[in-house]
């Protein structure tokens, strides 16, 4: 199992250098990958809340906001040689895909491969009609992106035809450089995430839970990938605990999770030299 970050990078607390020094001693210590998680627009009154916390409210500081994932990806690639950037997730279907398919394809161009693609519908109305989409048809528009997302990764001349985006004789370059083309992971915990998952993705990501949740999330991934003809063989488990222990870590090594990445508090200096201390005591527990 690889040991990861998930890098809780809020502004202004998170400035410029503070970002390139997460990433540069992630990558020194020997982590495997950083992930950020997106948000492009946030509301202070919301019709659903934010399902991980018991309030609703986002875990973000009043007046802060996320930095976007593909350009802070850019800014700490060129600071570092190893280290793997993933989205933990990026909102698909409040994306344009062409847009998606092509930033994140010269991502990937760019570092040599170190890009994972982790993408979920979301849960946020208002910031999915903020960013000119319809919040119900979400689901079946990020089937749709994925699909065409991948002929413009793999295929000379995309030529789609479908209920939401019409492409024909579309060419895009640079494509990715890893093949057949930049890893999706699939985040999510509804059965529709789980079918997505096993159909179109090369892994899951689970945010926010603890082995027993990984647990029985595990069955029904395994149904899914069982109904699509596959396996875990080909197939990762990602894992982002809320919280974690040594013997969490034991636990999710045993259920057979591929990488874990917790979560970094970015905004306190302390909270970041307890947490990449931390780190490295995982790394040194894991295979």
């Amino acid at each position: 199992m690889k040991i990861g970050v998930f890098a809780s990078f809020t502004t202004p607390s998170a400035t410029p250098d503070v970002i390139l020094d997460i990433g540069r001693r992630a990558e020194a210590i020997g982590m495997d990958s950083l992930w950020m998680g997106e948000h492009i627009v946030l509301f202070d009154k919301m019709e659903f809340g934010y399902p991980g916390s018991a309030d609703g409210r986002l875990p973000i500081p009043a007046g802060s906001g996320l930095p976007d994932t593909a350009v802070t990806f850019g800014f700490l690639a060129s600071a570092t040689k190893t280290l793997r950037f993933g989205t933990g997730v990026a909102l698909l279907p409040q994306r344009n895909p062409i847009y998606t398919a092509k930033e994140f394809a010269t991502l990937d161009w760019l570092t040599g491969g170190r890009i994972d693609l982790g993408i979920g519908v979301g849960w946020c109305k208002e910031e999915v009609i903020a960013c000119g989409y319809d919040f119900g048809d979400r689901g079946e528009r990020c089937d749709e992106m994925l699909d065409l997302m991948k002929s413009l990764w793999t295929e000379p001349v995309t030529n789609h035809n479908g209920k939401h985006f019409q492409v024909m004789g579309c060419r895009m370059d640079p494509k990715p450089v890893q093949k057949p083309h930049i890893p999706i992971i699939v985040g999510g915990f509804s059965p529709a995430a789980f079918r997505r998952a096993a159909r179109s993705g090369s892994g899951w990501m689970g945010f926010g839970i603890t082995p027993a949740i990984t647990r029985s999330a595990l069955v029904s991934l395994d149904a899914a990938l069982a109904a699509e003809g596959r396996t875990r063989d080909d197939f990762q488990i990602i894992v982002t605990p809320g919280s974690v222990n040594a013997a969490d870590v034991r636990a999710f090594e045993e259920l057979g999770v591929d990488r874990l990445v917790p979560l970094l508090d970015a905004s306190d200096p302390e909270s970041v030299n307890k947490r990449f201390r931390q780190l490295e005591e995982f790394a040194n527990m894991v295979s």
